[in-house]
């Protein structure tokens, strides 16, 4: 989350800002001290928990100071520009800057760069850059021309990588712009051409970065409202020739697309940015806070003295004009995480600030009058979608801690809280990643098979199937009446688990085989029967409807779907009246397919089914008894189900014999045990034949 405290007045002096504003606001020496160049004459140097200035410089009448003074961090010292080549360097104690050191050099500068760790470097207008102290030794010195006629240096950044400087800095040239890295430990300029995407005729009005051990996360603010960003590799792969970068949309209508006043951006950290400008084109201007890693608003101030459209941050104090006063808003943003993305997070709220919720609710404008329309509000979704899965993705990649499963539960609460607060919100791979995690069961979190019922999502109830240890038999039954009703057309654009379903059209026997056989196979002979009136019935039948017994009745994916549910883990007593209210063509459809389960298992010695976790006979079993039991009226009065109920009654027969004859052998096995237990041979050696008939 990220908070604007209250604001305050820098100092009641009145600066020479001009129709652009000031020159800058740059870090001194000391934390608290920041020196400020106005776009006159004057530099003044300002502690900011005083709310006063400690010191002011002037070049004399006639100048003009063109470059923001900086601190020398190595020396302590003051630099500045003015008359764009003449340069002066002075300290504290120094009262008249023109008596100071100065240095006329042989090129117009367009800035001076100074950052903790490094000597400051002067990037010339042309391209070219010089260390300080190298320049200083000849100021005279050539300065080459690095980049083409017509080419204006619009931005500039000082980074330290790896302990080593980098400087970048764009340029435009009839509206294309481009990117120049140089790496001083190398001493490797690389070029790269910003490509703009879509909308080729937009200008680029505010550029800001951020770098990490890889990438210069470059981002700009478009004249169409919008934040874009480019990615520049720190170690380039061909730096010889000019590459071309791509931009990619990173948020929108952030603020106006055609604002009168001028608009500003600059990254705060790698989550978040602040804005400067109007929301909306007769609105009043706002300096607004974003997380550009879940797409979210985090906090707005209305500046209703308008401002001069710039903006500079250091520390946690954010420096803008408001009106004609230099204005100072201190600001906390906190570490993005998935838990403050998920609202898990205690915040406490200053008197005056307003800050926004969360989550922004896209359906309604918030803040300043900011809102989007319907068309984005899918996109905007999606986006923190994203971004959320990439930060579970994270959180699940790092070593499990004490804490781990507390956050798995806190996280999953979160998500379903917003999914039912925003019905478009509906992070699905994230809630299976969850899932997947083993450390969840339905106790823990109810609304996700709920919600997942709502949105019928096959996939991830088959999951919750498979890995929740506790479901109420009523959500058991509500999932295989999903199962059962959805359509094939459907089903084919879902991808569920197949392990437990093996190849059909490879396990069918032959029509005629089973037909005329009288080989009794495990004891079953689908053909066999002791009842003429059943025998005649079934004479009736056409080769066709025999075939039915031996063929899948649903699609594989279905049968991946109804295998979860065989596996689940029930109570009758519980199970059985909510059996009852699944309509009789499934309950039909249900039993076929267990029927022919059985027939698969009856193919086998072993009386299993092939797969990695394919059902058992006993589920099998099972579930045709609790079906019959609880819809047996039903399904009786159904014509189409005459011949399934002849089938069952049949496999039952058959089981009958089957645990008959087991019955009999192991009695068998018992007694000839006992003779065996009873026999003394004395050592003597013999040989029994046993036969068992």
């Amino acid at each position: 989350m990220a908070a604007l405290e209250e604001e305050f007045t820098l100092s009641s002096i009145v600066l020479s800002a001009g129709p652009e504003g000031l020159l800058g606001v740059e870090q001194s020496d000391e934390t608290d001290q920041f020196l400020v160049t106005d776009s006159g004459r004057t530099v003044i140097l300002y502690k900011v928990s005083d709310h006063k200035p400690l010191g002011s410089w002037s070049v004399k009448q006639g100048q003009i100071i063109t470059c923001p003074a900086v601190c020398n961090f190595q020396t302590r010292e003051y630099i500045v520009v003015h008359d764009n080549k003449v340069l002066r360097i002075w300290n504290n104690e120094d009262v008249n800057l023109d008596k100071v050191f100065k240095a006329t050099l042989s090129a117009e500068v367009y800035r001076i760069l100074s950052v903790q760790g490094t000597e400051p470097l002067v990037l010339f207008k042309e391209g070219a850059v010089r260390g300080l102290e190298a320049l200083l030794a000849d100021p005279q010195q050539k300065i080459e021309t690095v980049i083409s006629d017509e080419e204006v240096i619009k931005w500039t950044k000082f980074f330290i990588v790896f302990r080593h400087p980098v400087l970048i800095f764009i340029t435009e040239k009839h509206g294309n712009y481009f990117a120049y890295v140089q790496m001083f430990n190398s001493r490797i300029l690389t070029k790269y051409t910003l490509l703009l995407g879509q909308d080729e005729n937009s200008v680029i009005e505010s550029f800001t970065a951020s770098v990490d051990r890889k990438f210069i996360s470059l981002m700009s603010l478009s004249s169409d409202g919008c934040i874009y960003e480019t990615l520049i590799p720190i170690r380039p792969t061909d730096p010889e020739n000019n590459q071309s970068l791509v931009r990619s949309l990173l948020l929108k209508a952030v603020v106006s697309g055609n604002t009168q006043n001028g608009v500003a951006l600059t990254a705060l950290d790698q989550d978040h940015v602040a804005v400067l400008g109007s929301p909306l084109a007769a609105s009043k201007e706002c300096l607004s806070v974003w997380n550009i890693k879940f797409q979210t608003l985090q906090t707005s101030k209305e500046l209703p003295q308008g401002t001069s459209g710039q903006l500079w941050y250091y520390g946690e104090n954010l420096f803008m004009l408001h009106g004609k006063s230099l204005t100072v808003i201190p600001y906390k943003c906190e570490v993005s995480s998935l838990a403050g993305a998920l609202g898990k997070l205690k915040h406490g709220q200053d008197p005056g600030t307003h800050v926004m919720p969360r989550f922004v609710n896209w359906e309604t404008p918030q803040g300043c009058g900011l809102g989007f329309q319907n068309s984005e509000q899918s996109r905007r979704i999606e986006d923190s979608e994203k971004h959320i899965e990439v930060e579970v993705r994270k959180f699940l990649a790092l070593k499990q801690t004490p804490d781990f499963h507390t956050v798995i539960g806190d996280s999953v609460t979160g998500l379903l809280e917003r999914c039912k607060a925003e019905p478009s919100f509906y992070p699905r791979n994230c809630l299976m990643q969850l899932i997947q995690t083993h450390v969840l069961s339905y106790s823990l979190c109810p609304d996700l098979m709920e919600i997942a019922l709502i949105k019928k999502d096959v996939q991830l109830l088959q999951l919750c199937l498979q890995q929740f240890p506790d479901i109420p038999e009523s959500v058991t039954c509500a999932c295989l009446k999903t199962f059962l009703s959805i359509g094939d057309d459907s089903l084919q654009e879902t991808d569920v688990s197949m392990e437990s379903v093996f190849d059909y059209s490879n396990s069918v026997h032959d029509e005629k085989m089973e037909e005329q056989t009288e080989i009794l196979q495990n004891g079953f002979n689908p053909e066999e029967d002791k009842c003429s009136n059943c025998d005649q019935e079934l004479n009736k039948k056409s080769q066709d409807e025999t075939k039915e017994s031996t063929s899948c009745p649903v699609v594989p994916k279905r049968a991946a779907l109804l295998n979860a549910i065989l596996h689940s883990a029930y109570s009758e007593t519980f199970l059985l009246p909510h059996l009852k209210d699944i309509p009789a063509q499934h309950i039909t459809l249900f039993l076929k397919y267990l029927y022919f389960l059985y027939l698969k298992c009856s193919e086998n010695a072993t009386m299993t089914l092939p797969g990695i976790h394919p059902p058992t006979l006993n589920q099998i079993m099972d579930w045709i008894c609790l079906l019959l039991d609880a819809n047996f009226t039903v399904v009786v009065m159904m014509p189409e189900a005459k011949r399934l109920l002849i089938n069952l009654y049949k496999l039952v027969k058959s089981q009958i014999s089957v645990y008959s004859e087991l019955n009999k052998i192991e009695v068998s096995f018992r007694e000839l045990q006992k003779l065996n237990q009873e026999k003394n041979n004395r050592g003597l050696y013999s040989i029994e034949v046993l036969e068992l008939f």
